[in-house]
């Protein structure tokens, strides 16, 4: 018996739903998180709003679509950076490195995103889940532990500082401190 092919009806989707988020993150940086809308992100697409509510549904949608994307992309980083290694510590100096190395202007753009989230916003529990991950296995019951996530939480003051710009870093300064920074991290695993 022969199989017939199917042909999918309706019009194929045509609409590049990282090209949308890419727009989203330009419009967050050159006129800061409240301008972002799916009104304002349909007019910079050339598309309707319906174009836009049909990928992301509505704002919520796309505000967690962009932190997921931004979400997914540290985290390939931080694996890249861990050089095979799975243990806590080992994540934990990867993320600091990475944060190190990170440009200004795209953390400008995610700080702005966080700034925007709503105390009781799904997005924000979705934020502190990515956030209490990052130090799972981490043992605080030794100096060791404590230290890592004192680093830890100084790399996140130092970001938010920086991508906030309430604190003007050259880059030189912002080496040093990430150099003080590693000093917190057993030195088997900051390589």
């Amino acid at each position: 018996m022969e199989s017939k092919k199917l042909k999918k009806i309706g019009r194929p989707r045509t609409i590049d739903r990282n090209h949308l988020l890419d727009l989203a993150e330009k419009i967050v940086v050159e006129h800061g998180a409240p301008a972002l809308t799916i009104d304002a992100l349909a007019k910079a697409a050339g598309i309707t709003k319906g174009g836009v509510q049909y990928c992301f549904g509505n704002k919520d949608g796309l505000v967690d679509a962009m932190l997921t994307r931004w979400g997914i992309d540290f985290d390939k980083q931080v694996t890249a950076m861990q050089n095979g290694r799975t243990d806590a510590l080992s994540h934990i100096a990867a993320h600091i490195r990475v944060t190190r190395d990170s440009d200004p202007l795209g953390d400008s753009r995610l700080a702005a995103m966080l700034a925007s989230l709503e105390p009781s916003s799904e997005q924000l529990d979705k934020t502190r889940q990515w956030y209490r991950k990052q130090l799972d296995g981490l043992d605080v019951s030794t100096q060791q532990g404590r230290n890592t996530r004192l680093a830890f939480i100084a790399n996140e003051g130092a970001f938010l500082l920086r991508s906030f710009q309430l604190f003007d870093l050259n880059e030189e300064e912002w080496q040093q401190i990430f150099h003080d920074i590693e000093k917190l991290l057993p030195k088997d695993v900051d390589d």
